[in-house]
């Protein structure tokens, strides 16, 4: 995913400077997804977040100090983020909630 692939609602577009956009760019992601997925058997339990997901708001969360809570409203304002984290548009619901990231923090 680039950042062309993110679709922004107002018709702007994304700097290619921005921290984050270069951050996602240097990180394997499909790399890190292969061994990834093997952890999560799609025949137990709740189907895993994608690793782009998990791991890039673990990553934000160690980087900019949030709390969980802080973390998700965050993801929810910032559209960077929202790309960081494997995003291609706006979400309509919320991604996830604080509770899930017991294990994060």
């Amino acid at each position: 995913m680039t950042i062309d692939d993110f679709i922004l609602p107002f018709s702007g577009s994304f700097s290619a400077d921005n921290c984050w956009v270069r951050l996602a760019r240097i990180i394997p992601w499909e790399e890190i997804e292969k061994d990834y997925v093997f952890l999560f058997p799609s025949d137990r339990g709740n189907v895993a977040k994608p690793v782009r997901m998990a791991l890039g708001a673990l990553i934000t969360q160690t980087r900019c100090g949030y709390t969980d809570r802080e973390l998700v409203q965050q993801i929810t304002e910032n559209p960077y983020l929202q790309y960081f984290i494997g995003l291609r548009k706006l979400p309509v619901d919320q991604i996830f909630y604080s509770s899930c990231l017991g294990q994060i923090s």
